[in-house]
């Protein structure tokens, strides 16, 4: 067992002063404690065994973490000491910066506001790029898929410019948007089929798989005629967040 694992677990045996076996069972449940004693991932099973935590201790006594908190102080202040022994030592306090945001319910992030259509026409572009990628094997061999990709711009344009639009309106764009969509997945499917992935770089191949699940979630909210789906991707760079109904009474009850 590494250091910091031995190191990390008694730290946290003494701040929440669990028992042995308590302790095990806490940090095979929190992925944070699971990173502090550096796991590289989450995992549910026991990082090792709780006996083990009674060797921790003999490794690890208290005099000696006290040695390794203290030395760098203690250098430190021998160092000032021997540079100027005739001058005060000041301490002065950090200047308060920034923001600190202690709401554990949301917190904001750098997105686009979040819209069906837009999501959508991001997707489609993403599809396309996917697509002149991978054809670059192909230059001059094979001839090139249609997208419609101009079409589509117009057509996503005239719902964009537009203040207000109809509810008619935007459910016949979506359905366009997701016409395109499932024919641009289904061209990326049979030019994969030449095995041309190896042209994809990691930040492409994680983007084709984003754009696959936004196509399914917004053709189930299209075709149940709902605003509502569960994991709702609103961004295609970080597909990870998930948006919250503003309002403390609210926020509490969930993510959207």
């Amino acid at each position: 067992m590494s250091v910091r694992m031995a190191l990390g677990s008694l730290i946290i045996q003494n701040m929440v002063n669990l028992s042995d076996r308590k302790l095990v069972e806490m940090i095979s449940e929190n992925p944070y404690m699971q990173y502090f004693i550096g796991l590289s991932a989450f995992t549910e099973e026991y990082p090792f065994d709780p006996s083990l935590l009674v060797r921790f201790r003999k490794r690890i006594g208290k005099k000696t973490i006290n040695e390794m908190i203290a030395r760098p102080a203690i250098e430190k202040d021998d160092d000032d000491a021997k540079g100027d022994d005739n001058t005060d030592i000041k301490s002065k306090e950090p200047e308060n910066s920034g923001n600190l945001i202690l709401d554990a319910t949301c917190v904001p992030a750098d997105i686009k506001y979040p819209t069906d259509i837009n999501l959508l026409n991001t997707a489609r572009e993403s599809t396309e790029e996917i697509i002149d990628i991978l054809h670059e094997a192909n230059k001059g061999k094979q001839r090139k898929p249609r997208t419609y990709r101009n079409t589509a711009r117009k057509e996503y344009m005239n719902i964009a410019r537009k203040r207000r639009v109809s509810a008619k309106e935007l459910r016949k764009g979506l359905k366009k948007q997701l016409g395109y969509i499932r024919r641009n997945l289904k061209i990326i499917d049979e030019m994969a089929a030449g095995n041309f992935f190896h042209l994809l770089g990691d930040q492409q191949y994680r983007r084709l798989l984003v754009v696959a699940e936004v196509y399914r979630q917004q053709l189930e909210m299209y075709t149940n005629k709902t605003r509502r789906v569960s994991d709702r991707i609103v961004s295609l760079h970080m597909p990870f967040i998930r948006p919250i109904v503003r309002g403390k009474a609210n926020a509490i009850m969930g993510w959207e």
